[in-house]
């Protein structure tokens, strides 16, 4: 019996711990300040620095060891790209427009397609970009993804974001499969000092959400962010329940501005296209939040994401710190690529 005292409660352990880990994974991520003098350009040369070493010098040493441009360097080429999770399409049309600007800029020197390709590489990436803005009255941000991407990361840093800036935050907790799913989003609201909308296990994600939007509009709020349990794309009963909490959404806020935001893990390579275009079949994706581009060399799934797609990459992040996620910006994401 003096056993049963002596031992903590194993259910208590758990939550402690768990409790404990939450809080270690916020101080990286939302507390965490980076220098001043560190800006997001400087952080995002460091986070592609895989993908640099990784194909981009391949890329740059290919160039630099042939003597004449022909029908091998771009077969190299072609080879150095698909192994890069740049695409099939992506990479012709990239090698085309290579192809093509050698012939009529009369070029001969393998050395100047260096240049070129990071041009041809800019104008693919600098369409249809808008960065993720907030409108006049509510904005509605659903959060979709799969599991393991850094979805409900993604989610504090937009929140913790937006709350420094002064707007009103609210979140909904649309993962009602896990328990352990609502307790982290509470952790994370209370630490970042926004309100949270959430009911027990179980209950139905459209109804969570219909809770959320009319609280939103009693509190005046800016942005609500709606969290989504996290699940494979081919899961058809899951993709079912979204185009549910998008229907609720849809008919209960007429007048926000609503996104639907996908967050993709760049570890993933050419799987993250998959899950993309099967999300965007069901619910029509407004634009993507790319994670952990510096745990990747093959940094080539942004441009082939971009390209094959069409859906606006709105963020990316290259890091634990809530400066880590920022605006996606083409001219600056091709200028870190190719940084020396």
């Amino acid at each position: 019996m003096l056993n049963i005292f002596r031992k903590k409660d194993r259910e208590t352990e758990l939550n402690e711990k768990k409790e404990e880990l939450l809080q270690e994974e916020f101080q990286q991520s939302v507390q965490q300040e980076k220098p001043a003098k560190e800006g997001f350009f400087s952080r995002l040369k460091s986070g592609l620095s895989k993908t640099r070493q990784g194909f981009i010098n391949q890329i740059t040493n290919l160039f630099s060891s042939y003597r004449e441009i022909n029908d091998e360097l771009f077969e190299e080429l072609e080879e150095i790209l698909i192994q890069a999770d740049v695409g099939v399409k992506t990479t012709m049309e990239l090698i085309e427009g290579l192809e093509k600007r050698v012939q009529e800029e009369n070029i001969t020197e393998p050395d100047m397609l260096n240049k070129i390709f990071k041009e041809e590489i800019s104008n693919l990436l600098k369409t249809d970009n808008d960065p993720l803005e907030l409108a006049d009255g509510l904005n509605i941000l659903m959060v979709v993804g799969v599991n393991g991407v850094g979805k409900t990361t993604t989610i504090a840093k937009i929140a913790s974001r937006y709350r420094k800036e002064g707007k009103n935050v609210l979140l909904a907790a649309g993962d009602t499969f896990r328990a352990a799913a609502i307790d982290q989003l509470r952790v994370w609201s209370e630490r970042i000092g926004v309100n949270l909308i959430a009911q027990q296990e179980g209950s139905d994600a459209a109804a969570v959400v219909y809770d959320a939007i009319h609280a939103a509009r009693a509190r005046k709020t800016d942005l609500l962010i709606v969290d989504t349990a996290g699940r494979l794309h081919t899961q058809k009963n899951l993709m079912e329940e979204l185009k549910k909490v998008k229907r609720v959404i849809s008919r209960e806020a007429e007048d926000a501005r609503v996104e639907v935001l996908l967050v993709l893990d760049a570890t993933t390579g050419q799987n993250a296209i998959n899950q993309a275009r099967l999300f965007n079949e069901a619910i029509n994706v407004d634009g993507i939040a790319l994670t952990k581009l510096d745990g990747t060399a093959k940094g080539g799934i942004v441009i082939a994401i971009k390209n094959e797609l069409g859906i606006p990459i709105k963020l990316v992040g290259v890091g634990e710190a809530a400066e880590d996620l920022q605006d996606f910006r083409p001219d600056d994401f091709v200028e870190a690529l190719f940084a020396h």
